[in-house]
């Protein structure tokens, strides 16, 4: 089955030229703008992998490589992270089993490279592509570093127009902001890695760990930034694994990123802000989305994104979670169930849906795998979505010199995380002896401004638990 998106209200897919390659014994046609787990998904393969133990299938799931659903065997390499890693010519992928074994000999590496940068930043997001930018018109040397094929984070998905003031760039849609920062980039000749993994930090020999396509670099820097942004929370229930359960975000990667369907009919799990606005984004797209279920007694997002919905018959149920999702290769039905105010189920209230789309969007978790190998502190908080680092007002972490911004401190707006990118560039640039104190504090102030409605509450609380 073909889930092509031949017409969008908003977007335009430029797919580039056509490739090919192997996946088992089948040649598949892609386009030079697709990672391989896209070309397979728009070409009807659901399933990637087996899980290792009871062989139950796996698919996709977050689609910006932070879990290991779409791990499949590329060239002979095992655990490869379809979902990042562009099409090639020719390419030979295969399915895998749990984790694959190693091939018995394999290309030996040349000695790493090593380079040396002024600051290395991590994550090319709104967080750290507007640190990147402000750091490079100041003259200095800056490597940033993306796992993706795209610089730009969350925002190339984002066709919504943001809220907030004229300054944050309200009423501007992110797709519209990431292509802006992305060609003030070039602009400015900033040097960028994508498709780079950032595995580790050596603060013994300020060293940043960097595997490149099959390349090892060395990228010694005497600061670091980490915007390394967060990840899909999974929610516990039968069939959760099933190809077609995705995060929101995953959703969203595939059709406002690749003009991909991520199916035909979808339950979306979760009445936040991200599960409103992706829900309205899936009707737009074509898809006919069944119902929103919230297990709170209240809708989380913002009343004009749910009102979007109701306008279109979209029915958002509060007090209710998913049960179940049954099927074999893919998703065939889901169940739902009522919840008490006890978040109790409530036998008797089951209710089936004929769906072949789960979309979870039941919050994020910060990324901080990297800032905690690099020995920097970190704690638990709820408010800010899981753990995140202990930092200071300037965003510096427990280890000297090496800063923290956006969803990977905890989890907000792209708004805030491109206010946090700045404030982390300032305060490194302050401390190199740069006259930038005034702009620090403005842009401090200005954050602190955009924190001060009601829904910022939970995270100004969270964020005096882990200040410095």
């Amino acid at each position: 089955m073909k889930r092509e998106i031949y017409d969008h209200p908003i977007l335009k897919f430029d797919k580039g030229k056509a490739l090919h390659f192997i996946f088992e014994v089948q040649t598949i046609t892609a386009f030079e703008s697709e990672t391989v787990a896209v070309a397979l998904y728009r070409n009807g393969i659901d399933v990637f992998s087996e899980s290792s133990k009871l062989h139950r299938p796996r698919g996709m799931f977050c689609a910006i490589g932070k879990c290991s659903s779409c791990m499949m065997r590329v060239n002979g390499i095992p655990n490869v992270r379809t979902c990042i890693l562009p099409v090639r010519e020719g390419m030979v992928v295969q399915r895998q089993s749990g984790f694959g074994k190693l091939p018995d000999s394999m290309e030996t590496y040349l000695e790493p490279d090593v380079i040396e940068k002024d600051v290395a930043v991590v994550g090319a997001g709104p967080a750290g592509l507007t640190a990147s930018i402000i750091l490079e018109k100041y003259g200095l040397n800056v490597l940033l570093v993306e796992q993706n094929p795209q610089l730009g984070g969350q925002l190339i998905k984002q066709t919504h127009k943001f809220f907030g003031s004229e300054k944050e760039q309200a009423g501007t849609r992110g797709i519209e902001i990431a292509r802006a920062l992305v060609e003030e980039a070039r602009q400015l000749g900033l040097e960028s890695y994508t498709n780079t993994t950032a595995f580790g930090f050596y603060s013994e020999e300020n060293v940043l760990a960097l595997m490149k396509e099959n390349q090892f670099i060395k990228v010694k820097s005497k600061y670091i930034i980490v915007a390394t942004g967060a990840s899909e929370k999974m929610l516990a229930f039968p069939g959760n694994d099933i190809p077609g359960v995705f995060g929101a975000g995953a959703a969203q990667t595939l059709m406002n990123v690749f003009g991909v369907l991520p199916g035909k009919s979808v339950l979306m799990v979760g009445a936040g802000n991200v599960g409103l606005i992706v829900s309205y984004q899936l009707l737009q797209a074509g898809v006919n989305v069944k119902a929103v279920v919230e297990a709170l007694g209240t809708i989380g997002g913002y009343f004009v994104h749910a009102a979007k919905l109701r306008r279109f018959g979209v029915p958002i149920i509060t007090n209710t979670t998913i049960k179940e999702v049954i099927g074999k290769e893919g998703v065939e039905k889901a169940i739902t169930i009522e919840l008490d105010e006890n978040f109790k189920e409530i036998d008797g209230t089951e209710r089936e849906w004929d769906v072949d789309t789960i979309c979870l969007s039941t919050g994020l978790i910060p990324s901080v795998n990297l800032l905690a190998q690099a020995g920097c502190e970190v704690k638990y908080s709820p408010l800010l979505g899981g753990y995140v680092p202990l930092r200071d007002i300037n965003l510096q972490t427990t280890k000297s010199n090496i800063y923290v911004a956006g969803d990977a401190d905890g989890i907000e707006e792209a708004s805030t995380a491109m206010l946090e990118g700045k404030i982390a560039a300032f305060s490194i640039l302050s401390k190199m002896g740069f006259d930038v104190k005034k702009v620090l504090e403005e842009t401090k102030s200005d954050i602190n401004e955009l924190r001060s409605g009601p829904f910022s509450k939970k995270i100004l609380q969270g964020i005096k638990e882990v200040e410095l």
